[in-house]
């Protein structure tokens, strides 16, 4: 039987997810929430909520998981730039994930599912971009390539087993509660206080403030359109050395420096050492030269009226979104030590 509002977040151990969660519970919205590994649930303490195990890859689990759910928020997924074999640890996951909670809510009567893609789903080709632009057919990166390929994926599977789907796309997201390890865009920030962006890569990132996401992610619940798609993201975007001026002129304190410019063929090299580096130690690198083909110089700016309009959504701007993140971090030292 359906509980009234018993909501389902997944990945609910990850940025955007406990952040979700909290907002529920906020809301005096009953919660359950699912994990990968049980061990984790520092990020829980002091929350009434469920905390279960069910795993993206594991359709059994999801199927029990969801017993007497009426919103699904579809949270977990493989959310990382690089990995050793990126179509099986990142494409792999995220389609098959998809397909497997889909299956399991319509198995187990679940009547809406706010499906949580990405901007990396989006045609940056015109400017702001909007949903009807369609999809992004830069096909060179394994976690673009199962945002797209998930959310058409995702409309599918709804469409075949008659159940409500509506999805949101956010940006890079930052602020709210944080745990380690950071998400991919707090890690970011971490890197410019630690002082570990030399260089100028001319890469933007289109901030959001994750509180405004789960915000978001609620509202469509509520009055999203089944069968669209919301923009959560601001309108423009800030490159990193903006940030990093931000940040030097927070706190004068750290010293930080400006990155330099240098030509694209020496970010490129510099980029390969780490690549190499990271194979060497098993972990990402800090850039690819895939980063810069793909990023160096591509504008990430949102025409958001979509959801502005029909959802009510009205994020902070991203320079209050990057101050109250910064400072978090300051506050948090935890979270920002440098990794040997």
């Amino acid at each position: 039987m359906i509980q009234e509002k018993l909501s389902l977040v997944s990945g609910a151990n990850g940025h955007l997810g406990n952040n979700l969660v909290r907002l529920l519970l906020q809301k005096e919205i009953p919660v359950r929430a699912t994990v990968r590994n049980t061990s984790q649930k520092k990020c829980f303490e002091g929350l009434n909520c469920e905390v279960v195990q069910a795993d993206i890859t594991d359709k059994a689990s999801f199927v029990k998981a969801l017993q007497g759910v009426e919103t699904f928020y579809a949270v977990g997924a493989a959310f990382k730039l690089w990995a050793k074999d990126p179509k099986k640890e990142i494409y792999d996951v995220n389609l098959q994930g998809t397909r497997n909670t889909i299956e399991a809510a319509a198995e187990a009567g679940v009547k809406k599912i706010v499906y949580v893609s990405s901007i990396a789903a989006l045609d940056y080709t015109r400017l702001p971009t909007k949903e009807s632009y369609g999809y992004n057919p830069d096909r060179r990166d394994m976690y673009y390539n199962s945002k797209n390929d998930g959310e058409k994926l995702a409309f599918e599977q709804a469409a075949k087993f008659g159940i409500e789907l509506v999805s949101v796309m956010p940006s890079a997201m930052i602020g709210g509660e944080a745990f380690l390890p950071l998400n991919v865009s707090y890690g970011i920030l971490k890197l410019i206080l630690n002082k570990e962006i030399p260089v100028d890569t001319k890469i933007t990132l289109n901030w959001i403030d994750v509180k405004d996401v789960a915000e978001g992610c609620y509202l469509a619940a509520q009055k999203g359109r089944s069968g669209e798609r919301y923009i959560l993201a601001n309108e423009e975007c800030m490159t990193i050395t903006d940030t990093t001026a931000l940040a030097k002129k927070l706190y004068p304190e750290l010293n930080l420096k400006i990155p330099q410019s240098v030509p694209k063929f020496i970010l490129k090299v510099i980029a390969g050492i780490m690549e190499f580096s990271a194979i060497l130690k098993g972990k990402a690198p800090v850039l690819t030269r895939k980063d810069i083909s793909m990023f160096s110089g591509l504008q990430q700016n949102f025409d958001i009226s979509k959801a502005r309009n029909e959802l009510g959504f009205a994020p902070k701007n991203p320079e209050t979104a990057v101050k109250e993140a910064l400072d978090y971090l300051m506050k948090n030292k935890n979270l920002i030590i440098k990794e040997a």
